[in-house]
């Protein structure tokens, strides 16, 4: 159990204290207050890799998919398959998430670009893993980047779905996998919806140099 997403992203600082002068990619909403104690620990540049779900039509709030700016859209075929639904028959959701992320793109950077990632430390970092579609799309557009070794940090996860990650990512660092996993926010004490603005304080405290 963390007390909340500042004192889980310690602990996983602990943890990540070979990385030095990584780019340390948050996840918003919830990976930012995870990740500023990491980049805090370990040094380097902190910043936002946007990412939206991609909800099932019938109930949104249902992940099918996911899609994060610099990559394409990466769906769970497994689930596709069980609900009868074909990736072709989700262009209308993986539009509307397009343009929402662009939205949330201009809102938290502007027109400053991503940090160059070729050849760099990457840790990306969220607040936990349940389906780990999302971090899944994170790691593939970091991918495209040309990075030179790439971390997944979170805090907690499925214990399948952090088995899964292991062929997205160099390394995985998740301290604590239950096998009775249900939800993210239960291994937290206190677990607040973040906003926009509290997205932007962060990013205020932690400006990237240049």
């Amino acid at each position: 159990m963390f007390v909340d997403r500042a004192e889980a992203g310690m602990r996983l600082a602990e943890r990540l204290t070979g990385i030095h002068d990584a780019v340390v990619l948050a996840l918003p909403r919830g990976g930012v207050e995870v990740a500023e104690p990491i980049v805090r620990g370990i040094g380097g540049v902190l910043d936002v890799l946007v990412t939206r779900k991609i909800g099932y039509p019938p109930s949104p709030e249902l992940g099918v998919g996911a899609i994060a700016e610099g990559g394409e859209p990466v769906f769970d075929l497994p689930l596709l398959h069980r609900l009868g639904l074909t990736p072709d028959e989700l262009a209308e959701e993986v539009a509307a998430e397009r343009r929402e992320l662009a939205r949330r793109v201009a809102a938290y950077r502007g027109d400053r670009p991503l940090p160059d990632l070729a050849g760099r430390e990457v840790v990306v970092a969220d607040d936990g893993l349940a389906t780990g579609v999302t971090a899944r799309a994170a790691l593939r557009a970091v991918a495209e980047a040309g990075p030179g070794r790439v971390t997944l940090a979170v805090p907690v996860g499925a214990r399948e779905t952090v088995n899964a990650m292991r062929d997205e990512a160099d390394e995985v660092v998740v301290l604590c996998a239950p096998v009775d996993f249900r939800a993210v926010g239960q291994w937290y004490e206190h677990f607040d919806q973040l906003s926009d603005a509290d997205v932007l304080a962060v990013l205020a405290r932690n400006p990237a140099p240049g």
